[in-house]
């Protein structure tokens, strides 16, 4: 049975573009070992980053389904993410790559994942995305976003073509 999953994206190292096109191609990847079917992009976001001193991030998130658990679906998202370089050295600190699990159809709490993910509600930067490509969940997030003074900066959008298995970063004037 397919599950639906919103996986938010972040990078702020490197060339922060290139590593969120690169995360969608690897995710989209992933159809033939876990079943994965990409259904939506939003559109990439600019904020300030979290945690100690570093540049900004850019920030998107994307739907899918596939058919696999959620920890599965982790390990996958975690494996991608050391392909491009992620580090785990400091809390909040800076990153290349950062591929987080926000909802899912089908809840979760365990020890090593919590669906929603536990910030979700103080995150500006992963509600707005999330909203764009899950937009039945305003009913449950879009107050919560409101709160946090609405979605952040739109700095462009990412277009994945499913012929070539390319995803390309457009920015906005």
């Amino acid at each position: 049975m397919a599950h639906v999953f919103v996986i938010g994206l972040g990078s702020n190292l490197g060339v922060r573009e290139h590593n969120l096109s690169a995360a969608v191609e690897d995710v989209a990847r992933l159809a033939l070992p876990l079943a994965v079917r990409l259904e939506a992009l939003s559109c990439v976001y600019e904020t300030a980053a979290i945690g100690p001193p570093q540049p900004a991030y850019l920030n998107a998130a994307l739907r899918l389904s596939a058919c696999c658990t959620p920890e599965v679906l982790l390990d996958a998202l975690h494996a991608i993410e050391a392909a491009h370089g992620r580090t785990r050295d400091v809390h909040w600190g800076p990153r290349s790559l950062d591929l987080d699990i926000l909802w899912a159809s089908e809840g979760r709490q365990t020890e090593r994942l919590t669906i929603p993910h536990s910030q979700l509600l103080l995150r500006a930067f992963a509600l707005a995305p999330m909203l764009e490509v899950a937009p039945e969940l305003a009913v449950d997030y879009a107050a919560a976003l409101r709160r946090l003074g609405g979605p952040p900066v739109v700095r462009g959008s990412l277009r994945y073509d499913l012929t070539s298995g390319s995803c390309v970063f457009a920015a906005f004037a």
